[in-house]
């Protein structure tokens, strides 16, 4: 299997791409985002084309390790008919970006190009609220050998995408799917709108052309389209070629030049891409690939690690911050910005672990108060009766109190029920109020038990 992919997202920009209506269509009323420059009325001119979705196209390209093309650029008129496309033209640029590289997945291009706008064949009716809006065009090389290699270089592409903060994610994006099989000639899938139906859409077509293959039936080089609610592809048209859409330069637009001096400013001033940050953090931190992974899911995410790390052990720092800290995220809902947890309070929390001034179990209680709270850990240890950590002798005291409260639990564990063991463990953490330490808790009532088998 082959398989390429031509990701299409959105801008963050203020306003659209050749004039300057609002791009905040999904809050505005049907067809009030509009003026006669995106509805291409009779006589109307584009304005010069909105810098900042040049500039973040640039940073883009940059980010996925692309060289910018020195020649004049310029944008062309791709015809095709259609009603959501007034002007019965989208204008798309030519290459900005090209010969970049992400995670081994080759990319052919990067260019900007207009939004049309949203036809609803159900309703009859088309919201141009939406056409103008500056779309980034991703196009790689046909890399990608499976459905699950597919899926993670769209996980690690978005991931760039939100890093440079110029692009509005995932919930923007539309990818059309090009897949071949080796005797086979290529299918392309429209408009899917998701990784996961990006990947599902995959899965189905390496199955259905499989099959066809196996009983002799040629495979048509053609358009399809990704039935969601079904996760399926359906035949939509003959794959057009590049000369159906009769592309030409669009006379109202100038041509441009991208200055070395404003791409190197752009270069010096954006983010350092996940990926690249993924691995340098294995390497100049120590930590294990998969906990950089997770820490670089989010650049104020990744941002905090690092300046936790020149305070605590980074490998520490890691482990917590990957497991305990994206549990609590997650169980939110909440990305790591929108829970305005500090660093300082981080740093106090995992100092009071590695200090022994609380457990590990009471370490898990306090970091889940932290999500919008300003109090800092010792506080809230202080508030909820969980400071200090109680010695060998007290613990051993609790886990004989708790073995002689549950016999059942006992009988259990010798006819050789491992959820016993657990049961006693926290019946033992439940006398000490969190402070034994669990592992040593958990060795503790083993010994306990075996010593009054021997008995």
């Amino acid at each position: 299997m082959k398989c390429g992919l031509e990701i299409h997202v959105q801008l963050e920009t203020e306003s659209k791409l050749f004039c300057t209506c609002h791009t905040n269509y999904q809050e505005a009323a049907p067809n009030t985002n509009i003026c006669y420059v995106c509805l291409n009325q009779p006589g109307a001119k584009p304005y010069p084309p909105n810098q900042a979705a040049l500039d973040g196209a640039v940073m883009i390209a940059l980010m996925l390790g692309c060289k910018i093309s020195p020649e004049v650029t310029y944008f062309m008129r791709k015809h095709y008919d259609y009603p959501d496309l007034p002007s019965g033209y989208q204008r798309t640029s030519i290459p900005i970006g090209y010969e970049g590289d992400l995670n081994g997945v080759r990319i052919r291009e990067v260019h900007l190009e207009e939004d049309p706008g949203q036809y609803k064949p159900d309703m009859g009716i088309v919201d141009f609220n939406r056409s103008g809006i500056p779309l980034i065009e991703i196009v790689t090389e046909p890399d990608m050998t499976s459905p699950e290699e597919a899926r993670k270089f769209l996980r690690e592409l978005i991931r760039v995408l939100e890093y440079s903060g110029s692009a509005r994610g995932e919930g923007t994006m539309r990818a059309d799917v090009n897949i071949s099989l080796e005797g086979g000639k290529r299918a392309e899938i429209k408009n899917v709108n998701s990784i996961k139906g990006a990947y599902k859409a995959l899965q189905f077509e390496l199955v259905r052309q499989k099959n066809l293959l196996k009983r002799g039936i040629e495979i048509k080089q053609e358009t399809r389209a990704f039935l969601e609610s079904q996760m399926i592809t359906v035949p939509m048209r003959l794959k057009e070629e590049a000369e159906d859409y009769r592309y030409i330069p669009d006379p109202d637009l100038p041509p441009m030049i991208a200055e070395v001096e404003k791409v190197e400013l752009i270069r010096e001033e954006m983010p350092e891409p996940a990926h690249i940050k993924t691995e340098r953090f294995t390497e100049e931190y120590g930590i294990k690939k998969d906990h950089a992974q997770v820490i670089t899911s989010e650049l104020e995410l990744a941002d905090a690690f690092e300046e936790v790390a020149r305070q605590v052990d980074p490998e520490f720092a890691a482990l917590w911050m990957r497991d305990e800290l994206k549990r609590v995220l997650s169980y939110n809902k909440l990305s790591f910005k929108e829970s305005e947890i500090t660093t300082a309070q981080l740093v106090e929390l995992l100092k009071m672990l590695q200090d022994k001034k609380i457990t590990t179990k009471a370490g898990q209680r306090i970091i889940e108060q932290l999500p919008q709270n300003p109090k800092m850990p010792g506080l809230i240890a202080e508030e909820m009766g969980l400071v200090g950590v109680v010695e060998d002798d007290t613990i051993l005291e609790a886990v004989k109190q708790a073995i002689q409260e549950n016999p059942a639990a006992v009988s259990d564990y010798f006819e050789g029920k491992s959820k016993a063991l657990n049961f006693l463990v926290g019946q033992v953490m439940r006398i000490t109020r969190g402070k034994a330490d669990p592992t040593r808790t958990n060795q503790m009532v083993q010994e306990e038990l075996e010593a009054q088998k021997i008995e």
